[in-house]
């Protein structure tokens, strides 16, 4: 009997249908072995020696793969072929002290029956070195979260942690909220036509926009006010419009290579909503293998955790053999290949892709759930139209003269879809009147449009993991569990789906720039990321690159431990005084921010929010939170304790605002305040929606009357209802409107 292992009972299920009788396979449920969580469990000493534990829940089971093992043939490690499951590989053999005559590592890059029979036929040895990367990568963020954290503990507040990703991604998200808050807009103004071609006899009016006075083009800025609009639109005056110029041209464009991790994650984001956790939840699932009614269970798609967008040959020759179903003219003569930019990247590794290209997306729809096929679907489509010919498209430029004045008019038109067919990716056509040199044209209106600049927006989930393969920072496995993890810390909450930075984020990523400078740097961090792949390649040992962070970093560390201060860090004196007491108010810092509290502590007990500058948030925020809390002290001022009849007082927390008992921690009472949208429930029209946050930070809206009614949205209900089905709109991004009825469709855009 032969013995697989692998890291899930739903790959090990996959796997059996395609092995003899001969082979057993086993599921090891991730990783066996870790470090402990009670300890750092590194030997500083000893050259960062890992002390390794297995975590009582796996006991059992390990000793359950010890007899197998031991009656086995052959031991087939097939954990995934990345840093994480050669380490649970190796790990394996140590946990299950296999000897190396007794073992065989195997990897494959999709769950089919040809990849799993091609891996057992070239076995390999456990790869040492990629091993060591993944290893000096588990004891670099241990010493950094073991040790840093608990400063900021002793120094800012309880519960905060740093670590050598996050800590950045973090820094990214604040330095963005700051040019938010800084940003100044700056207005200016065009000059749009509607016009129509005179000679048609059935005139389609089109767009045109002032493009150039006096031979020269204007720039953005150049009308900056409306002053100087109106001026330019008495040059138009009783001028008479024709055409210039009409420039026509073929252009053509190119499908995007098949996903990468991060190229899959900022998709999935813009395309289907996905968070970069639900991503790799839904792509592991659709790798892992899909019951697919009688022909069991089937992995849709090639191994997720990549940087190749190279394709395997039998997948470009069964991509090629499906688009002649469609029609021969969407076959290539030759396949299309890309090259991998990626330093990380190995050629033998491969893009995501469907493992084979004729299961479309409507074939294995009944076997899906919405979100597997919605993902399912982008993956297939993005695969295989990569192989499919370039787009070709008419865009015609047409100048059209009045007076001294240039209008610009711009169309498109698809004159062949080629990859378009399967991946639309965004295109809009244009579709302009035929026009020739010298005809008249008639205008119907020419107003001046006021604009003003707007700052960067704030970062969505698929825009950070793009600037985070862009600085070198994180790899493939990374950015989803990176961006969880700043969320559920409370660092960042998100805010009509972009990532937004708490209080606490501004005063911790201050800290760290300033005193730690080196772990939220940027080019470091991605030096270190550099480091850990030159050992997975071999190029060097792991030992001496943790000793080359770790001591100069400890160095500073007990500088800092004895240097700053708590106080000074976290404290502010004011003029305001405590109206409990009448000692001074001091401005503090909590886990979730700062707040006001009386200098008497612990006597006086008292605290409340900080309603002005200097915390991180808007004017506009900031006043909404002082008459948010006004409405809440006049609407609360008189509720009692439950548990034992003392006043409560309103606490600001991570969600918000809440009741505790005054006798706290005596008693530990609270009592949830409602932020209420003051729209009713449409659905069982007793209860009010409110504005609740979720397990992760992120805002949404549901009826005050769950459990009995669980009607909810993600966006804010405006309050009105929409003209065309009655149900809720909602507030939409950059000023839209939508309705709430996804099948419905209305929405209003905002005019300038």
């Amino acid at each position: 009997m032969n013995l697989v292992i692998v890291e899930s009972p739903t790959k090990a299920k996959t796997i059996t249908k395609f092995l003899g009788r001969g082979f057993k396979v086993e599921s090891s449920f991730g990783h066996i072995r870790d470090l402990p969580k009670s300890k750092m469990g590194i030997d500083i000493e000893h050259d960062f020696a890992p002390d390794y534990t297995i975590p009582k829940d796996k006991l059992k089971h390990v000793t359950a793969l010890k007899k197998l093992a031991a009656k086995a043939d052959m031991v087939y490690l097939a954990t995934d072929e990345d840093r994480e499951g050669e380490a649970i590989s190796w790990h394996l053999t140590q946990a299950l002290k296999l000897k190396p005559a007794q073992c065989k590592r195997i990897a494959f890059h999709e769950i089919t029956k040809s990849a799993i029979e091609h891996a057992l036929e070239n076995p390999r040895e456990v790869n040492i070195h990629m091993v060591d990367a993944q290893q000096a990568r588990r004891v670099l963020d241990r010493l950094v979260g073991y040790e840093l954290s608990p400063l900021l503990w002793k120094k800012v507040a309880r519960g905060l942690s740093a670590g050598r990703v996050q800590s950045v991604a973090v820094r990214l998200i604040v330095e963005r909220e700051r040019e938010i808050l800084a940003f100044k807009p700056q207005e200016y103004w065009t000059i749009e036509a509607e016009v129509t071609a005179a000679s048609s006899p059935s005139p389609s009016p089109f767009q045109a926009k002032l493009h150039s006075i006096d031979s020269a083009t204007l720039d953005k800025f150049d009308i900056p006010l409306e002053v100087r609009a109106k001026e330019i639109l008495t040059l138009i005056e009783n001028n008479s419009w024709k055409v210039a110029r009409v420039i026509a041209k073929e252009s053509k464009r190119k499908p995007a290579p098949p996903f990468t991790t991060s190229t899959l994650q900022q998709d999935a984001n813009h395309k289907l909503g996905f968070s970069a956790k639900q991503t790799m939840m839904f792509a592991q699932q659709l790798y892992e293998g899909i019951e697919l009614g009688a022909e069991g269970s089937v992995g849709l798609i090639t191994y997720m955790r990549t940087d190749s967008v190279n394709l395997a040959e039998k997948f470009l020759v069964d991509s090629k053999d499906y688009l002649a179903t469609l029609a021969s003219h969407y076959q290539k003569a030759a396949p299309r290949r890309y090259t991998t930019k990626s330093k990380l990247a190995q050629e033998a590794h491969e893009a995501i892709r469907p493992t084979e290209a004729s299961r479309t997306p409507e074939e294995v729809k009944p076997h899906l759930t919405a979100e597997q096929w919605k993902l399912y679907d982008l993956i297939w489509r993005r695969a295989v139209a990569s192989q499919m010919p370039d787009a070709i498209m008419d865009q015609t430029s047409v100048d059209i003269v009045v007076g001294t004045c240039i209008f610009r008019a711009n169309g498109s038109i698809v004159k062949y879809d080629g990859y378009l067919k399967l991946y639309p990716d965004g295109v809009n056509e244009t579709l302009l009147p035929p026009l020739h040199d010298g005809d008249a044209i008639t205008p119907i209106s020419v107003k001046p449009i006021q604009h003003f600049t707007e700052p960067k927006p704030r970062f969505s989930e698929a825009s950070l993991v793009k600037t985070l393969e862009e600085l070198g920072i994180g790899r493939p496995s990374t950015y989803a569990p990176t961006i969880s993890t700043v969320v559920e810390r409370g660092y960042v909450m998100k805010e009509e789906k972009k990532l937004k930075p708490t209080e606490i984020a501004f005063v911790v990523n201050d800290l760290l720039v300033e005193h730690f400078p080196n772990i939220v740097d940027f080019q470091f961090t991605a030096k270190m990321e550099n480091d850990l792949d030159d050992v997975a390649e071999g190029a060097r040992p792991w030992v001496p690159v943790i000793k080359e962070f770790y001591e100069p970093f400890k160095i500073r560390l007990t500088e800092k431990e004895q240097t700053l201060s708590k106080k000074e860090l976290t404290t502010e004196t004011t003029d305001e005084v405590c109206d409990k007491c009448g000692k001074p108010m001091l401005i503090k810092l909590g886990r979730f921010g700062k707040f006001m509290a009386c200098s008497g502590y612990p006597e006086c007990k008292n605290t409340k929010p900080i309603a002005g500058a200097g915390n991180g948030k808007s004017a506009e925020e900031n006043e909404a939170q002082a008459k948010q809390l006004a409405e809440i002290q006049e609407k609360y001022k008189d509720i009692m304790c439950e548990k034992c009849g003392s006043p409560m007082v309103i606490k600001f927390g991570r969600f918000g605002p809440f009741l505790s008992c005054s006798r706290y921690p005596e008693c530990k009472a609270i009592k949830n305040i409602e932020n209420s949208t003051g729209v009713k429930c449409p659905q069982c029209g007793k209860g009010d929606i409110v504005a609740k946050r979720s397990r992760y930070g992120k805002t949404f809206y549901s009826c005050n009357q769950y459990p009995d009614c669980k009607y909810a949205l993600w966006s804010k209900p405006t309050g009105e209802k929409c003209p065309e089905c009655k149900s809720l709109l909602l507030f939409g991004a950059k000023g839209t409107v939508r309705c709430s009825n996804k099948e419905c469709g209305y929405k209003t855009v905002p005019t300038e």
